[in-house]
Formats: structure tokens, C-alpha cells, sequence
């Protein structure tokens, strides 16, 4: 019991060193929070990048919630907030990027790649449309020497 009680203890500062260094502080003012809520659920967590601030557990978000959180405070508006965020991490912190030059080829590029595909695939079908019309259909002797070659392997068993 000694042996376990000693063991529990040594670890307790490997348990402490584990924890998230960072906490989610909250603030007083009930508004604050819900802004904060409404505009993490718009801004990505450059961590995880499939998660929203909101939802993130990783260090990273915490502190950038606790930072929107103070600027919130000082006076920020939610735009100046986003501004101020994108200044230092890019367009890459917003869900959905601004519509810009920089932007153009990942709010175009899918509709370009479709249409792209989508030629390539009817230009395809019909090369192959013209090449089979080229060659024709069958004559009586060709579909007649297909169906013996065709009884034959069946009578066989192979294929």
C-alpha cells in the first residue's frame, strides 16, 4: 500500500507537466461570451484546420480566444477583431476566405477542374463513338464465328 501510495505521489508532477498549459478564461460580461461564441464559429483553428476556434481544444485556440476575448474588452468591434486576426495569420484563420484575386482559385478552381473533367470525358466518348463507327458492325460471318468460338468455350469450361 506504502509502495502504491509512494508511486501515486512521484507521478503527480508527470500528471501536472500533461495538462493543457492554457485555460479557457471567461469573462463577467455575458455579451462578451456570446460574441466571442458567434465569432470563433466563423474563424478556424490554425491547429486543427478542420475545426472551428469554437470547437478546438488545442492550445492554440485557447489562446486565440482568450486574445479575442481581451480585445473584446478593450473596445474591439467583431470586424476589427477578424481584421486584426487575418493581419497576422492571413485569410487562412476565416472559414470562408473574401472573395479576391488572391482567392479566385480556391473559390473557382473546383468549378474549373469539373468542367475540365467533364470535356475530357465527352471528348472521349466521342472518339470512341467515331472509332466505332468507323470499324462498322459485324458481318453475318464474324457474329456466326463469335457465337461458335463463344459455344466452344462454354462446352469447354474454360472462361
Amino acid at each position: 500500500m506504502r509502495r502504491l501510495l509512494l508511486a501515486a505521489l512521484l507521478s503527480l508532477p508527470i500528471w501536472a507537466w500533461c495538462e493543457p498549459q492554457s485555460v479557457d478564461r471567461i469573462s463577467n460580461d455575458p455579451v462578451i461570451e456570446h460574441r466571442l461564441m458567434v465569432l470563433s464559429e466563423e474563424l478556424r483553428c490554425l491547429v486543427c484546420q478542420n475545426e472551428t476556434l469554437a470547437a478546438s481544444r488545442a492550445g492554440l485556440a485557447i489562446d486565440l480566444r482568450n486574445e479575442i476575448r481581451d480585445l473584446m474588452v478593450k473596445g474591439y468591434t467583431d470586424k476589427q477583431v477578424v481584421d486584426y486576426l487575418v493581419a497576422r495569420y492571413g485569410d487562412f484563420v476565416r472559414f470562408r476566405p473574401p472573395l479576391k484575386p488572391m482567392t479566385f482559385a480556391l473559390w473557382w478552381g473546383p468549378f474549373v477542374l469539373a468542367a475540365l473533367a467533364i470535356g475530357v470525358l465527352v471528348y472521349y466518348l466521342a472518339r470512341v463513338r467515331v472509332r466505332t463507327a468507323k470499324t462498322g458492325a459485324l458481318s453475318k460471318q464474324d457474329y456466326d464465328r463469335v457465337n461458335i468460338l463463344l459455344g466452344k468455350v462454354r462446352e469447354d469450361g474454360n472462361r
